[in-house]
């Protein structure tokens, strides 16, 4: 089973590249996303790999004028995991850690039932800083492996163009700004399990992720929490463009949510030589962009969701009218401005406070799988 990536001297098992182990699980993700500083324009995008399941699938979405527009796009790949084109998505790796180039094209036309995708974009990452590993995440359901994957972070600028409904918008790496992500390894992809685990556990997630851009620092902390509140996975960083990094690890996190909904409010913390503050901007909805627009817990455009040789979908959220606490719309990032202090410096920032929390959290009062905190 060779395919083009056997030419390359990457292999870390004796199988072929298309393999990549034995677990129908296993899959390899890129992740982006970009933001002006006003929140004018906020744009997302994913591809996912998934060997065992023969199936390549991407997402790109653009939350602008009070609108998410969401494009999505699902091939068997035939073993060819370095073909990333699936329709109108094409990832490019101009200089790998470094630029990565993104094309989204006008190829996907309307149906009586389906509209046209208003969406084309020429755009690039050009990373800040050289990129951050993560620790690696491992999760077990009793005896059976859930998670066991590792994830490299790094901020960026972008630059290009996208057109949305006939508006131009022109990126430059001063003034729009985001985050990529790598990840790969083990974690629940494709068809549900035949037999999930024995029944009788709520299902909690408590999920954390903010990645921050500051004029001359890169910023991060996330954490996963079981449902007591205590941290399973958790780091911070603290990386300065010119090449210093500082890594921390919190023992607390001084965090408030909106009345009635699960969506932080406030969220402070202490770094390692000072603080972080970090006020996400949930309570303007065209500043909130659902994760559901790149997949996660969508029940049609799932991960790794088998949709034939290639299909293509577009669709839109009115960011006015969100059921916050479905679960579809659970999944955010939502826009945020920050403050790192560090001695007696003083810097402002922006970022994304991501946020995935289902079933409870005792630390912070959640309780019951999707009730909102009081």
């Amino acid at each position: 089973m060779l395919s083009k990536g056997d030419e390359y001297p990457l292999h870390q098992t004796p199988e072929p590249m298309a393999v990549s182990g034995g677990n129908r699980n296993f899959y390899d993700r890129y992740f982006f996303n970009g933001y002006s500083a006003d929140g004018s324009i906020f744009f997302a995008a994913a591809l996912g790999v998934y060997p065992q399941l023969d199936i390549m699938d991407a997402a790109f979405c653009v939350s602008i004028g009070g609108k998410q527009h969401n494009l999505r796009a699902s091939k068997r790949m035939g073993s060819e995991r370095l073909d990333l084109n699936i329709g109108p998505i094409t990832i490019e790796i101009v200089e790998p850690l470094q630029v990565i180039r993104l094309i989204i094209n006008d190829e996907v036309k309307g149906t009586a039932s389906e509209p046209s995708c208003p969406i084309t974009a020429d755009i690039s990452f050009t990373a800040r800083h050289v990129p951050i590993e993560e620790p690696r995440f491992i999760r077990r359901d009793g005896p059976r492996l859930v998670m066991d994957y590792t994830r490299l972070t790094q901020n960026g600028g972008w630059s290009g163009n996208i057109e949305v409904e006939g508006q131009a918008i022109t990126l430059s790496p001063e003034t729009h700004r985001g985050t990529r992500d790598r990840s790969w390894g083990i974690r629940p992809v494709g068809a549900p399990e035949s037999q999930p685990p024995p029944a009788g556990a709520l299902p909690q997630f408590w999920w954390l992720w903010t990645p921050l851009n500051f004029d001359h620092h890169a910023c991060f902390f996330h954490s996963n929490d079981d449902g007591k509140g205590i941290a399973w996975n958790r780091r911070g960083v603290v990386d300065a463009i010119s090449g210093n990094r500082q890594e921390f690890d919190p023992a607390a996190i001084d965090l408030s949510y909106h009345a009635g909904t699960r969506r932080i409010k406030q969220l402070d913390l202490q770094t390692g030589d000072g603080t972080l503050s970090v006020t996400p901007r949930t309570g303007d909805a065209t500043r909130t962009f659902y994760m559901s627009g790149l997949g996660y817990m969508h029940p049609v455009w799932g991960h790794g969701i088998d949709h034939g040789p290639l299909e293509t979908g577009y669709d839109v959220i009115d960011l006015d009218n969100v059921p916050d606490n479905d679960m579809l719309y659970i999944h955010i990032q939502a826009l945020g401005d920050a403050v790192l202090t560090s001695g007696k410096e003083r810097h402002e920032g922006i970022g994304v406070v991501e946020q995935l929390f289902v079933g409870p959290h005792k630390t912070s009062g959640l309780t019951d799988l999707l009730h909102p905190h009081e």
